[in-house]
C-alpha cells in the first residue's frame, strides 16, 4: 500500500466516523478558547470545561483579565494542573494581547507563540479551530495514532509528525484532521488497551498487524 492510499483510506474512514469533528473544549470566542487551551496543558478537557465558566464570568475579556494579578486568577483555576504557572501565563498573555495586539487574538501561529503559555502546539490549535488555518497541532494522541496507523515514518518529534501529516493531507482538511486523530486516540486508539476490535482502520493499521496475534 502506498502512503497516498493509506492517507486516502484513513481520511475516508474519519469523514464517515467523525463527520463534524471539533474541539471538546467549550468556548464562545477566540479569547475564551485561548484561555482554555493554555489551561488544558497536561489536563483533561473535561476538567477545563468545569473551570472556565466561572473564570470567564469574572474575566470575560483580555481587558479585565489583564488587570488581575496571578494570585487572583489562581483562585479560579486551582483545580487544574500547575495552577501557579498557568495563572502567571494567563495574566501575562492578557497583558500582551492589550499591549501588542489591541486586545484581539492574532490568527497567525507565529504571532500566537509570542504569548506567554502558548507553544507551537497550542498556537496551532487556536489557529486551526478558530481561524481554520491549515496547521496541524500534534499532541500525544495525534503523535500516537499517526504512528500506529502508519501515516508517518521515522518521526521522532511532534514537528516531524506535523510536517509529514500536512504534506499528505489536503489543505482544506488539515484543520479537521487534527480533531479526527485526537478523537480517535481519545476513544478508540487509546495508549493502553486500544479498542482495535472497534476500529475501522485495522485492515491496514501497522500497530494492529504487529500485535493482533499477541
Amino acid at each position: 500500500m502506498t502512503i497516498k492510499e493509506r492517507f486516502n483510506l484513513t481520511i475516508e474512514y474519519f469523514q464517515k466516523t467523525f463527520p463534524a469533528a471539533d474541539t471538546e473544549l467549550v468556548y464562545e470566542n477566540p479569547f475564551e478558547l485561548l484561555v482554555a487551551v493554555i489551561l488544558s496543558a497536561q489536563c483533561t478537557d473535561k476538567r477545563i470545561n468545569m473551570i472556565t465558566p466561572s473564570l470567564m464570568q469574572r474575566y470575560p475579556n483580555a481587558e479585565s483579565m489583564a488587570k488581575a494579578e496571578p494570585d487572583d486568577i489562581f483562585e479560579y483555576i486551582k483545580s487544574c494542573t500547575y495552577p501557579n504557572n498557568k495563572a502567571k501565563h494567563l495574566s501575562g498573555m492578557s497583558r500582551m494581547l492589550i499591549s501588542e495586539f489591541g486586545g484581539r487574538v492574532p490568527s497567525e501561529p507565529e504571532l500566537l507563540q509570542h504569548l506567554p503559555g502558548v507553544g507551537r502546539k497550542s498556537a496551532n490549535v487556536i489557529a486551526s479551530v478558530v481561524f481554520k488555518k491549515p496547521v496541524m497541532a500534534v499532541d500525544t494522541h495525534v503523535f500516537r495514532v499517526s504512528h500506529r496507523i502508519g501515516l508517518v515514518k521515522n518521526a521522532k518529534t511532534p514537528l516531524s509528525v506535523e510536517i509529514q501529516l500536512t504534506r499528505h493531507i489536503p489543505v482544506e482538511l488539515i484543520h479537521e484532521a487534527h480533531h479526527w486523530l485526537i478523537l480517535h486516540g481519545r476513544y478508540i486508539c487509546k495508549a493502553r488497551n486500544p479498542l482495535c476490535i472497534k476500529c475501522g482502520l485495522s485492515d491496514f493499521c501497522n500497530y494492529y498487524r504487529m500485535n493482533r496475534n499477541k
